[in-house]
């Protein structure tokens, strides 16, 4: 078993990140006790430059081609929250997702919200559930219109609704909005009959491409990208990090009751995704979710002392994190302007990382949580 250890020059620089963290949110833990490092690793650049091979026009999510949705190149991408409770499962779409992020909320349990460039052929989706104030963020920073059923309303602590508002948010909600219909397919969202009687009506909320095409047009929203506008991210054929470890498999653990598991398919080219001791299945197609790249960024975790449990999640103050593609990873370290800016991503010598061409897994896991390597 590996455990990366970063090199003495970024734990300097986190510290003096956290230093200009958010007021009013805990200290962050003690260093961790030592761990084999990695500073005998050769000079960490990307194996590949990243001029696209594939012909364009690209996905500026995942950088393959995207041929039958050229004309969606430029479009807003659609950002959607959804539910990962046991008794939720299985999600139902997440595979189609370009992007899946998972962050932490109340009482240890986690919630993803999936970001889909083209909602061409996309399948249902959900169950949709509701928002958190470091959700938005995640969504402005790619400039998303962002589907959701309900948010915190804790004013001043965890208060999506308020940040809706405050920072002009795209947000079509399922609660407080007209896109809930009584009917299967008779609004942007609706309870679908088979997750009510199956999971319960909580869990219940559901979407399609096929009514988003037909919906979203329709509303009084910005549907392309600003001109100017660019995702600032790189990719590659081949996006293995050079001077990486063996990571067969990836751990991210968020809370006790939830750890994130991404082991590697060598024959596939992908890590594949389990939580709660299985796989991670998508129930429109039952195969299992798998991505090309694994993102582990840490972030600090606060409390918000509401009676809900809500925690924060700092995403401005930047930190450290790990890259893995091609069954190997290295350390990174990243940054994200509050609130709209994106997520830049860099190797411990500054260079952008270059990612593979394909799906990609976001865990933002808390400072105090670990990371599990295993080659």
């Amino acid at each position: 078993m590996k455990k990366p250890r970063l090199l003495c020059l970024c734990l300097a620089l986190l510290l003096l990140l956290v230093s200009c963290g958010k007021q009013g949110e805990p200290s962050p833990p003690p260093t961790p006790t030592p761990t084999p490092s990695m500073s005998a690793v050769p000079t960490l650049t990307p194996s590949a430059e990243p001029g696209p091979e594939a012909s364009g026009p690209l996905n500026p999510l995942t950088g393959l081609p995207m041929e039958r949705e050229k004309e969606t190149v430029n479009a807003r991408p659609v950002a959607i929250m959804l539910n990962n409770l046991k008794q939720a499962l299985p999600q139902q779409g997440q595979s189609q997702a370009d992007i899946i992020y998972e962050c932490l909320e109340e009482g240890g349990i986690t919630r993803m919200m999936g970001v889909y460039q083209s909602v061409k052929g996309i399948d249902m989706v959900g169950s949709i559930r509701s928002a958190r104030s470091y959700y938005l963020e995640l969504a402005l920073g790619h400039d998303a219109i962002f589907i959701h059923a309900g948010g915190s309303d804790v004013a001043g602590v965890e208060d999506a609704y308020g940040k809706i508002k405050e920072w002009g948010v795209t947000s079509l909600d399922g609660v407080r909005g007209p896109y809930m219909s009584t009917k299967v397919e008779g609004g942007l969202m609706w309870r679908d009959p088979a997750r009510k009687k199956n999971n319960g009506t909580v869990h219940s909320v559901v979407t399609t491409g096929a009514m988003m095409e037909k919906v979203l047009p329709t509303l009084d929203i910005r549907h392309e990208h600003k001109e100017g506008w660019t995702y600032e991210m790189a990719f590659a054929d081949d996006g293995t990090p050079a001077g990486g470890v063996d990571a067969g498999t990836v751990k991210a653990a968020y809370s006790n009751y939830k750890t994130g598991v991404f082991t590697y398919d060598p024959e596939r080219k992908l890590y594949l995704v389990e939580e709660y001791g299985e796989p991670y299945i998508d129930g429109n197609t039952g195969e299992q979710v798998g991505v090309t790249n694994v993102v582990v960024l840490k972030a600090r975790r606060g409390y918000t002392g509401d009676t809900y449990g809500h925690v924060t999640i700092d995403l401005s103050s930047g930190g450290t994190g790990y890259f893995a593609c091609g069954g190997k990873l290295i350390d990174l370290l990243w940054t994200k302007a509050a609130p709209s800016g994106q997520f830049h991503y860099t190797d411990l010598d500054g260079n952008p990382i270059v990612f593979g061409r394909g799906k990609t897994y976001v865990n933002i896991i808390p400072t105090d949580q670990g990371v599990e390597i295993l080659p």
